[in-house]
C-alpha cells in the first residue's frame, strides 16, 4: 500500500474518541478515589496509557475501528466488553508482577467500572452523534443498475462510511428518469452535483464494462473511485479486500480460522496435549503392557491418514485389532453400518482383540493422538482424519471437511458418533463446525468429549 492510502478504511476519529472518553474516565476516578492530581507524580498515568494501547490493539484485531464494519448495537457491546477484558487483564497481570509501584485498588477498580462504561459510551457516540449529525458526509454517485444497489445501500447504512447518495448513474445510454443520466455523460453529472467520490458496480458472470477509461477520469479530477466486485457470488464463502504491494487482491474463503485464530488454537493445542501425555502416561503404560500380553503384534498402531488439505501424515492409536485387520478390511466390507464406503463402522467387529474392545469402549485407544497433536498434524479438536482410500472416494463438495487439521475429537464424535451413519451428514457436521469456529467452541466439543468417554455414549 502507498502512504496514502494506509489505513484508509480506520476510523481515526472513533480512536481519538476512546482515548478522549476513557482518559476523562481515568482523571473521574482519580479523583473519586482521592488521588487526585497524584496521578502525575505517581505514575499512575502509565495504567492509562498501556490499559488504552492494549485495548486499541485489541479493537482493531476485532475490527470496531474498521469503517466497513457494520454497526450492530448487541455486536459493539460483545467486542468493545472482548477487548476491555483483554486490555483489563493484561494490565493486571502486569501490575501484579510489577512490584515497584503499589497501586491503590479502590482507585484501579473505579477506574474499569468508569472505564467500560465510557468505552460503551464511545461506541455508540461515535455512530450516532459524530456519524449521523456531525460528520460532514461525502457526496456520492452509484454507477450501475438501481435493483442490484438495493443490497449494498443497506450495508453502507449499517457501516461507518460516511456517504450522502445524491442519485445512480445507468450503464446504458437510454436511461430512465430514476437516473441522473448515463455513465458517457459521468463527467459533466459530477460538475453539476459536486461529486465527492463514486461507486461503480460491476455487471455479474462476465458481462462488465470496461471501466478503467472512467476510474482515469475520476483520478485526473481527484474524484475517488471504488470498484464493487460483483463478480462471484460466493454461496457459504467469505471475502476480505487486500493487497500484494500495488495490486488489490479480492480473497474468497470458507474457513473461518485467520492466522490470529490459528496461532491462538496451536498454542491450545501444545499446552492441552502436554498436559495430556502427562497426565495420561500411566494409563498408556498400563495399555501397553496389557495389549502385548493379550496379543501378537506392535504395541502401537500407525496408519497413514489424510490431514489438512490433502496433508498425509502417520496418525498413532494403540492396537485394538489384530494384526492383519487391514487385509480382512476387504472381507468385511458386505457389512459396513456407515450408508456408504467413504466411512467403515462395524459394531461386532471381529477384529477387534479382547483388550481392544475395553480401550475403544473408552477411548484409551486414542490417547496416542496427543503425540499427533504436539508434532502439528493433528488438533485437540477438529474433523475426523479419513485414511486415504476414503479421501479417493470422495467429491468435490466433501472435500472441505479436509480443509482444517483433523482433531482427536470434533463435531461428529460429541453428535451421536457411531449413531450417525449417513456421511452427508457427518460432514454437514464437520464443515458447521469449520464455519463457527470458536475457541469456546473447542471447550465446549472436548467438555462434552469427556462426558461422553465416562458414560461410554455412542462409541463401538
Amino acid at each position: 500500500m502507498g502512504r496514502f492510502n494506509k489505513d484508509a478504511n480506520t476510523n481515526l476519529l472513533y480512536i481519538s474518541c476512546d482515548i478522549v472518553f476513557a482518559t476523562l474516565a481515568f482523571l473521574l476516578a482519580s479523583f473519586v478515589s482521592g488521588i487526585g492530581i497524584g496521578f502525575f507524580r505517581n505514575g499512575y498515568f502509565i495504567i492509562i496509557i498501556s490499559f488504552l494501547a492494549i485495548y486499541i490493539l485489541s479493537g482493531k484485531n476485532e475490527r470496531i475501528y474498521n469503517t466497513t464494519t457494520f454497526f450492530y448495537a448487541d455486536r459493539f457491546f460483545r467486542r468493545v466488553t472482548k477487548s476491555f477484558l483483554i486490555a483489563t487483564a493484561v494490565v493486571s497481570t502486569l501490575l501484579l508482577w510489577g512490584k515497584q509501584q503499589e497501586i491503590d485498588r479502590g482507585f484501579y477498580l473505579t477506574f474499569l467500572i468508569f472505564c467500560y462504561v465510557a468505552l460503551l459510551f464511545s461506541a455508540f457516540f461515535d455512530h450516532y452523534v459524530l456519524k449521523k449529525k456531525i460528520m460532514i458526509k461525502r457526496r456520492t454517485i452509484l454507477i450501475g443498475h438501481i435493483d442490484r444497489y438495493e443490497k449494498f445501500v443497506r450495508f453502507l447504512e449499517k457501516s461507518n462510511t460516511e456517504v450522502s447518495i445524491i442519485g445512480y448513474v445507468s450503464l446504458e445510454e437510454n436511461e430512465s428518469e430514476d437516473y441522473l443520466g448515463n455513465i458517457k455523460e459521468l463527467e459533466d453529472i459530477i460538475h453539476e452535483y459536486a461529486v465527492d467520490q463514486i461507486y461503480i458496480m460491476q455487471r455479474q458472470y462476465g458481462d462488465t464494462i470496461d471501466v478503467q477509461p472512467y476510474i482515469n477520469m475520476c483520478v485526473e479530477m481527484g474524484i475517488t473511485a471504488m470498484v464493487i466486485m460483483n463478480a462471484y457470488s460466493g454461496g457459504a464463502a467469505q471475502s476480505f479486500v487486500s493487497s500484494v504491494g500495488t495490486y488489490p487482491v479480492i480473497t474468497y474463503h470458507t474457513v473461518s480460522l485467520n492466522a490470529g485464530a490459528r496461532a491462538f488454537k496451536r498454542i491450545i493445542d501444545i499446552v492441552g496435549s502436554l498436559m495430556g501425555i502427562i497426565l495420561f502416561s500411566p494409563f498408556m503404560l498400563v495399555t501397553a503392557l496389557a495389549i502385548k500380553i493379550d496379543s501378537k503384534g506392535p504395541v502401537i498402531f500407525k496408519q497413514k491418514r489424510v490431514g489438512m488439505n490433502g496433508r498425509n501424515f502417520n496418525m498413532y492409536k494403540f492396537r485394538s485389532m489384530c494384526i492383519d485387520a487391514e487385509k480382512r478390511k476387504q472381507e468385511l466390507m458386505h457389512q459396513n453400518e456407515m450408508d456408504s464406503n467413504f466411512m467403515f463402522k462395524m459394531k461386532d467387529d471381529p477384529r477387534i482383540t479382547k483388550v481392544g474392545k475395553f480401550i475403544r469402549k473408552t477411548s484409551i485407544d486414542e490417547l496416542p493422538q496427543f503425540f499427533n497433536v504436539l508434532f502439528g498434524d493433528m488438533s485437540l479438536v477438529g474433523t475426523r482424519p479419513p485414511t486415504i482410500d476414503e479421501v479417493e472416494q470422495y467429491e468435490r463438495r466433501h472435500w472441505r471437511r479436509i480443509s482444517i487439521k483433523p482433531g482427536i475429537t470434533g463435531m461428529w464424535q460429541v453428535s451421536g458418533r457411531s449413531t450417525i451413519t449417513d456421511f452427508d451428514e457427518i460432514v454437514e457436521l464437520d464443515t458447521q463446525y469449520i464455519d463457527c469456529w470458536d475457541v469456546f467452541i473447542d471447550f465446549k466439543i472436548m467438555l462434552r468429549t469427556v462426558l461422553q468417554i465416562f458414560t461410554g455414549k455412542g462409541a463401538f
